[in-house]
C-alpha cells in the first residue's frame, strides 16, 4: 500500500492530506465552502458543494504529489456528525443536506421527548437528550413538513455514508458517526427499532453498520477518473471527526485523554467499556475501535481567543497581515509574562452558552476580580486559563464516573501555544503531550484507511507506526495550588451567577 488519504469533512472545509504509511504528510489540501442559512434556524448544504470540494482537493493534490493511475491506495473519513442526506431509488439528492447545527426540528425534538424520554434517550443511545440536531429529529421535521420528500427517500444517510456510496456505488456507515442519531441502540449495536417506527423510516433505508476502519469496497473506475484518484483505491469506513482526531493523536486506550480547541473546546476519553454518567451530563460515543467506547463533549474553546484577538488586538493582526508574526503568537508571549491565575482575575468563556459537564444555554462571559493594577495581558491569560478550567471540569466529572485520566493530548490551534500547554498541564496536574502531525483528524482516518486494508494489524499498532510526540510538558506542582484555588472560584462564579443568566438577554 503506498498511499493513505484521510479525508476531513468539517463545517466550513473539506481537507484532503495523504501520508506514507510511517504516518508522514505528503500533500494536503483544504478547500472551503459556505454553508446555506436560507432563514433562522436553518442551515443546509448541496451535495455537489461537498463534492466539488473533494474534486478541488484531489486535483490540488495531484499537482503536489500526483497519484499514479495504477497506485494502490486506501482511503478513509473524518466526518462531522449529523448531517443528514435524502436519497431517491436512483440514489439522487431529493433535497440540500441538513447540516448538524441545523435547528428548526424543535417541536420534533419536544414530541421525542414526550414519547421516549430524556432518560430513555441517554439509555439506549448515549445522547443524553432530544434535541432539534440529532437525525431522528430532523427526519421526523421532513416527514411533517415536506410529506413529498419524506415519501420519495430511500436512503437516509449521513455525510461519511453519501462520501462512501459516491466513491463506490454501496451503503455504510460505522459507529462512532450513528450513534449521535438517536435511532441507533448504543447497547446493541444496532439500529433501534422503536424509533425507527415512530419516525416512520425501516433499517432498510439506513446504511448497514460496520466497525471503524473496514474495508468497504473499491472505488467506481468513472469515479476514479472524474477525480483523479488511483482505480485500485480501497474506500474504508472512518470516523466521527473527534474520534479520529483522537485517533490521529494517539488517543486510543482508557487512561487518554484529548481535547481540541479550535473553534469549539473538545474533549474525546476512550473507554473499554459503556460508562454511565449518573447525572446525565457526560455523552456516551461509540469509539472507533471496535467494542471500545468514549467519552465526548465541547464548548466554546479557541472561538473565545479569536474573539478577544478580533475585538482587542488591532495591532498584532495587522502584524500577521504584514507577514511580521502571528497574532496568536504574540497574544501568547504577552500572556506568558502574567504569572498563574492572572492575579486573581477570572474569566467564564462562555460567548454562547455552556455545554456539558456544566450544561446551561443561557450562560454569558464573565470577567471577575480585575483591579487597577490588571493590564490587557492579565486579560489574555485570563482566556487561556479559562479554558484550561473547563479542561480540569471535564476531567473531574471523568473522575466522579470511575475514569482517571493520566495523560492529555493536545490538538488543535491551542496545542501550537506552549505558554497554553503549561497552562493546561498546571491547572489539570497531569502530563500533556502534542503530536507532529498538525492534521491529527485526517491522520486519523488515514490510519483507519490502513488498518482496513491490512497495512496493520489493529489500530494500535497503527497509532505506534504512524503517530509521533512532538513535546511532553509536566505539570509544575508548584503552581498548583493557585490553579486550585482559581479553580474553585471559576466554579463558584458559575454556580452563583446562574440566576444572573436566567435573568440576561
Amino acid at each position: 500500500m503506498k498511499r493513505l488519504i484521510g479525508l476531513d469533512i468539517g463545517t466550513t472545509a473539506l481537507k484532503a492530506a495523504v501520508f506514507d504509511t510511517s504516518g508522514k504528510l505528503l500533500a494536503v489540501s483544504t478547500q472551503e465552502y459556505a454553508l446555506l442559512t436560507p432563514q433562522v434556524n436553518y442551515v443546509e448544504e448541496t451535495g455537489e458543494v461537498y463534492w466539488n470540494a473533494l474534486k478541488n482537493a484531489v486535483k490540488d493534490l495531484n499537482e503536489k504529489y500526483p497519484f499514479d493511475r495504477e497506485d494502490e491506495a486506501a482511503l478513509a473519513i473524518s466526518a462531522q456528525g449529523e448531517t443528514l442526506f435524502f436519497l431517491d431509488e436512483k440514489g439522487k439528492l431529493l433535497r440540500n443536506a441538513i447540516v448538524w447545527m441545523d435547528n428548526r426540528a424543535q417541536e420534533e425534538a419536544r414530541q421525542l421527548k414526550e414519547k421516549f424520554g430524556d432518560e430513555t434517550c441517554y439509555k439506549v443511545t448515549g445522547q443524553v437528550s432530544f434535541e432539534p440536531c440529532w437525525p431522528a429529529s430532523k427526519i421526523l421535521w421532513v416527514k411533517n413538513h415536506e410529506p413529498e420528500v419524506f415519501q420519495k427517500t430511500r436512503k437516509f444517510l449521513l455525510i461519511e455514508d453519501y462520501f462512501i456510496y459516491r466513491l463506490t456505488g454501496l451503503y455504510a456507515t460505522e459507529g462512532s458517526l450513528v450513534c449521535s442519531s438517536t435511532y441507533w441502540d448504543i447497547r446493541e449495536k444496532r439500529y433501534w427499532k422503536e424509533m425507527l417506527d415512530y419516525i416512520g423510516i425501516s433499517e432498510s433505508q439506513l446504511a448497514p453498520v460496520y466497525e471503524s476502519g473496514e474495508a468497504v469496497g473499491t472505488i467506481k473506475k468513472e469515479t476514479a477518473e472524474e477525480l483523479g484518484l488511483p482505480v485500485n483505491l480501497t474506500v474504508c469506513t472512518g470516523a466521527l471527526d473527534q474520534a479520529a482526531g483522537a485517533i490521529g493523536a494517539g488517543n486510543c486506550r482508557e487512561g487518554f485523554f484529548s481535547e481540541t480547541i479550535g473553534a469549539a473546546l473538545a474533549i474525546c476519553a476512550p473507554v473499554s467499556r459503556p460508562v454511565w454518567d449518573p447525572n446525565r451530563k457526560m455523552p456516551l460515543h461509540y469509539f472507533a475501535v471496535a467494542d471500545t467506547y468514549m467519552i465526548h463533549t465541547f464548548t466554546n474553546g479557541g472561538m473565545t481567543l479569536r474573539w478577544f484577538r478580533d475585538k482587542f488586538c488591532p495591532v498584532e493582526m495587522q502584524a500577521q497581515k504584514l507577514g511580521i508574526e502571528d497574532a496568536y503568537n504574540m497574544i501568547s508571549k504577552e500572556a506568558g509574562q502574567i504569572p498563574p491565575g492572572s492575579d486573581g482575575l477570572i474569566m467564564l468563556p462562555h460567548l454562547a452558552g455552556s455545554n456539558a459537564p456544566d450544561v446551561n444555554a443561557r450562560a454569558k462571559g464573565v470577567w471577575f476580580g480585575f483591579t487597577l493594577q490588571h493590564t490587557r495581558a492579565h486579560f489574555m491569560r485570563s482566556v487561556m486559563e479559562s479554558l484550561g478550567y473547563i479542561v480540569k471540569r471535564n476531567i473531574d466529572s471523568l473522575a466522579d464516573m470511575g475514569i482517571q485520566v493520566k495523560e492529555i493530548r493536545s490538538l488543535g490551534g491551542g496545542s501550537k501555544s506552549q505558554i497554553w500547554n503549561q497552562i493546561k498541564a498546571d491547572i489539570c496536574q497531569i502530563p500533556l503531550e502534542t503530536v507532529t502531525s498538525v492534521e491529527a483528524a485526517s491522520l486519523g482516518a488515514a490510519i483507519l484507511a490502513g488498518k482496513g486494508t491490512g497495512v496493520f494489524e489493529d489500530i494500535y499498532q497503527a497509532v505506534e507506526s504512524m503517530v509521533d510526540i512532538k513535546r511532553r510538558t509536566e505539570p509544575d506542582p508548584e503552581n498548583a495550588e493557585i490553579y486550585q484555588q482559581g479553580y474553585q472560584m471559576y466554579q463558584k462564579l458559575f454556580r452563583d451567577l446562574e440566576g444572573c443568566f436566567e435573568e440576561s438577554v
